[in-house]
């Protein structure tokens, strides 16, 4: 099959292009660094043609609810009308795990996405991953100051990207599949307990401080550990633990 993979060259998508390319397949990244630009809608129908299948894994640049919402909007019109102009079969949307429940920032906009695939004529598949081990460190990065790394509080069940990639792939193949699928790793995890890890693996002598936003219903909802998979949500490891003392962590 032919599978355009928007946001291809992204920390998940080219994952999905690995795994996909692996499997006999012929899978077409689209990002800017491909000459795809799917606000603008450069390139993008050039990149869906002959697509039986397209997976939007493209990410907003902008944590922002409203700022990612109009990149999503814009994208979701343009990659839309490439999909049906090209005759895809379905649209694979990658998206979060709890978005029916938040109203604040990137998490709430990420709904906005997969509504506005949904009310598109190509038939859509959803399939919501929980937070990537990948995150974990750039996400430190964004709270530290000098050796203390502040970090907000946050009960997860992280996921290695290979390992959702793995999960879109299938998804995306499968003839007949749910309208809507889960993907997380295999423990629940505190986003701080990870961060600590993170910093002894690289031998780094800051410490962590969890902090909360009570004025932010989106982070009450996760430091309570109200955002979690449900039962029936694909589990998929390694484990955070496992995921950072392999290569992949490194």
């Amino acid at each position: 099959m032919r599978i355009a993979v928007a946001g291809g060259t992204g920390r998940l998508g080219q994952h999905i292009v690995d795994v996909l390319t692996a499997s006999g397949h012929d899978a077409v990244p689209l990002s800017r660094a491909t000459g795809v630009d799917v606000v603008t809608g450069e390139g993008v129908a050039a990149g869906v043609s002959g697509a039986d299948v397209l997976i939007d894994a493209a990410t907003g640049p902008s944590p922002v609810k409203e700022e990612a919402a109009a990149f999503f909007r814009a994208a979701v019109a343009n990659l839309r009308q490439a999909a049906v102009e090209a005759g895809v079969r379905r649209v694979v949307v990658v998206s979060i795990i709890g978005v029916d429940r938040l109203t604040t920032g990137y998490g709430a906009a990420k709904l906005e996405q997969e509504r506005a695939w949904l009310d598109g004529p190509v038939p859509v598949r959803i399939l919501r991953s929980d937070l990537f081990h990948e995150f974990v460190e750039p996400m430190m990065g964004w709270g530290r100051q000098g050796d203390v790394v502040h970090l907000a509080r946050s009960v997860r069940q992280p996921v290695a990207a290979r390992a959702a990639a793995e999960t879109a792939a299938e998804f995306a193949l499968a003839a007949d599949a749910p309208s809507l699928l889960e993907v997380a790793g295999p423990r629940v995890e505190d986003v701080v307990d990870l961060a600590a890890l993170v910093l002894a693996h690289r031998g780094d002598p800051a410490r962590v401080e969890g902090v909360s936003d009570p004025g932010d219903p989106d982070a009450v909802l996760y430091e309570k550990g109200e955002i979690l998979p449900g039962p029936d949500a694909v589990i998929a490891g390694p484990s955070f633990a496992d995921w950072l003392s392999s290569e992949a962590g490194r």
